[in-house]
């Protein structure tokens, strides 16, 4: 497997990944969201879970990140 520099912060809902983005945002943080259902259903394939999305930051970023994301959840 390759090495990332993008680490995985949070998997939830498609609401708590929209919070979690505009407060991420306010720090000039942009992060890397993950929609499997969305790229699955853009493919022809059948959705498996529609309403999960993953957020991932850049190494650099982890650290603010979690502080963010401890106060929102």
């Amino acid at each position: 497997m390759p090495h990332s520099d993008y680490y995985h912060l949070f998997t939830g809902s498609i609401v708590e990944v929209l919070a979690l983005k505009h407060a991420l945002a306010e720090k000039k943080i942009f992060p890397v969201v993950k929609d499997e259902s969305e790229s699955a259903r853009l493919a022809g394939f059948g959705i498996s879970n529609p309403s999960t999305q993953q957020v991932f930051l850049h190494k650099d970023e982890v650290e603010i990140g979690e502080k963010i994301l401890k106060q929102l959840f």
